[in-house]
């Protein structure tokens, strides 16, 4: 079937639900999804959204503007990273007014609560600028946005899995889906297309990242041509419950628990004297996985603790609910009356699909933008985010740069034809599909290498690594690409075949590991969420730009743009 709209919108989280919400007052809108809505990802984050409102007390736009560009260890581009930080207040007013119950002051105002890396002063001390709703925060936003894209006539397709983003002589003509419960193909033409699909964690073993997370789009536009920015940069959250990397929201921290490690010790105050628990994720995972390589995690094991005892129970379940019940349901502890055992969860990705400020995808590292094509969210790279994220920016730049980008649509849709995709385009993807599914030999199975994939990007490419880990990791990928082919599809049925679906995000998963490896075996410094044990020095002399990685042909070619710097040059980075 081949529908015709204005504005097609791949991903139903913030940011592409906001992006919908302005798209939507000037033409026809379409949003795919390759799950219900409001089962997004987004709805997963929990700690809050930030902002210099100064509910709880002083601060300042401008000290959220150095927080995010100190967070980012320099190399967040500082023309994006003030115009999301200005933008914040009006941004938080805004999602009220469209209806998120933010929790409340006594006064009646958005409460505010403290965040890693959020401070005062330029660094004074921590300062309370996450706005929230207990820990539910991603949810209820997720959920007014929702309702408010109803409103406006946004015409959902939930279920749709995206097979192609078809890209001829610079201009994004469209997209190609598959309706899961029917197995058919369905063509969307448009003017233009805002990619907003999430992230990729699944591509390590331990993650916070739901099942959907597998980078499908990113891997599509990479093997199109696309470059993809800062791909060596993945955040690994402190606080994922031991063995399941089920997030702990930074929220906890900020609402006064601490991590202990196996001899009882307090030991943040070493590694940041300053803020302690509430230093930026990058250095408060690198701090846990020091201590627990030194021989003091929990009971000589590779966790350690995040004591809630502190708190009270009255503010852990006024505050912090969900974080409450997760641990009494999967690890059988009440954090009430006792301490969580945690570890870092691979959790979000710095780098993904180069973008300018009003979410235009471009093309190469000289700026120039692939004609109808736009791109948002954690998928995104603007880059707000450089080499490490600080927490609640993550919703914020949802929103902002969602908003930002359908205003652009709008005036974008004004000059552009609607695309059109040609039957042979289709039939490309009819054919791959067909091959897939008329395999009758082959003796491997895609969990099995799904699993040794994220295996091996764990072991060699996570919070740490070094030239030795990452050079054994190519070869690796060729044999799993290799077994892939040997893969063989039991069910041939077009209606819910996720079957097929595995083997397809498999392929996407396998794409991104090789861009993310190759990238930080590039990149010889340490810096942010990227950390060389043979290179563990930040070197500003020549790493103060951006990757861009191009795939050519087997190969992945490195270009490079320089970081945008306006007010605050590197400094070392302490806290």
């Amino acid at each position: 079937m081949t529908y015709n709209f204005d504005t097609i919108i791949i991903g139903s989280g913030l940011a592409g639900l906001r992006a919908a919400i302005e798209a939507s007052k000037q033409g026809s809108v379409a949003v795919l999804t390759k799950l219900y809505p409001t089962r997004s990802h987004s709805t997963a984050a929990q700690g809050g959204i930030s902002g210099a409102l100064g509910n709880e007390e002083p601060d300042s736009p401008m000290w959220h503007f150095y927080d995010t560009v100190k967070g980012s260890d320099f190399l967040g581009d500082q023309d994006a990273i003030e115009v999301m930080c200005n933008d914040a207040i009006r941004t938080i007013i805004e999602l009220e007014h469209l209806g998120v119950p933010f929790s409340r002051t006594t006064e009646g105002k958005i409460a505010q609560r403290r965040f890693g890396g959020h401070t005062r002063d330029f660094g004074a001390a921590p300062v309370q600028r996450a706005c929230f709703c207990a820990d539910r925060t991603g949810h209820v936003i997720l959920f007014a946005l929702f309702e408010q894209s109803q409103t406006q006539g946004v015409k959902f397709f939930p279920e749709f899995h995206v097979l192609d983003i078809p890209i001829i002589d610079g201009k994004c003509m469209g997209v190609i889906a598959m309706e899961i419960q029917t197995g058919d193909i369905h063509v969307f033409n448009a003017k233009t297309t805002l990619v907003a699909s999430g992230g990729y964690g699944r591509v390590f073993k331990t993650t916070s990242n739901a099942i959907a997370s597998t980078g499908d789009c990113l891997s599509i536009l990479f093997n199109a041509g696309v470059p993809l920015e800062d791909m060596e940069f993945f955040q690994f959250h402190p606080t994922g419950l031991y063995g399941l990397g089920i997030l702990v929201t930074e929220g906890a921290r900020g609402e006064g628990g601490v991590l202990i490690n196996g001899k009882g010790e307090r030991f943040m105050e070493k590694y940041a004297p300053t803020i302690k628990d509430l230093a930026p994720r990058d250095m408060v995972s690198r701090s846990i996985m020091t201590e627990i390589k030194e021989g003091r995690g929990v009971d000589g094991k590779d966790y350690v603790h995040l004591d809630l005892r502190g708190i009270g129970r009255k503010t852990i379940e006024e505050r912090l609910p969900e974080i409450a019940s997760f641990c009494r349901i999967y690890i059988g502890i009440d954090p009430v009356e006792a301490p969580i055992p945690v570890l870092p969860t691979a959790h979000y990705a710095m780098g993904g699909i180069p973008t300018d400020v009003n979410g235009r995808v471009l093309h190469n590292e000289k700026g120039t933008a692939v004609e109808g094509l736009f791109a948002a969210g954690e998928c995104a790279c603007v880059s707000v985010h450089g080499a490490n994220r600080l927490g609640c920016n993550s919703l914020l730049d949802t929103v902002v740069f969602g908003r930002r980008a359908g205003m652009e649509i709008n005036l974008a849709n004004k000059n552009i034809k609607t695309g059109r995709i040609h039957s042979e385009v289709v039939e490309k993807v009819l054919k791959k599909l067909k091959q897939l599914l008329e395999k009758t030999e082959g003796t491997q199975r895609a969990g099995e290498l799904r699993d040794k994939l994220q295996t091996l990007m764990m072991n060699h490419c996570s919070v740490f690594r070094n030239k030795d880990d990452l050079n054994r990791i190519p070869n690796q990928l060729d044999k799993i690409k290799e077994q892939l082919k040997d893969v063989n599809i039991k069910d041939k049925g077009k209606k819910f075949n996720t079957e097929l679906l595995e083997v397809i995000e498999l392929r996407h998963l396998v794409n991104l590991a090789e861009a993310i490896s190759s990238s930080a075996l590039n990149r010889t410094e340490s810096r942010g969420a990227h950390s060389r044990e043979d290179f563990p020095g930040r070197n500003d002399t020549e790493w103060m730009k951006h990757t861009f990685a191009l795939k050519k042909d087997s190969n992945i070619e490195f270009r490079y743009k320089p970081v945008t710097v306006t007010k605050f040059q590197p400094e070392d980075r302490k806290y």
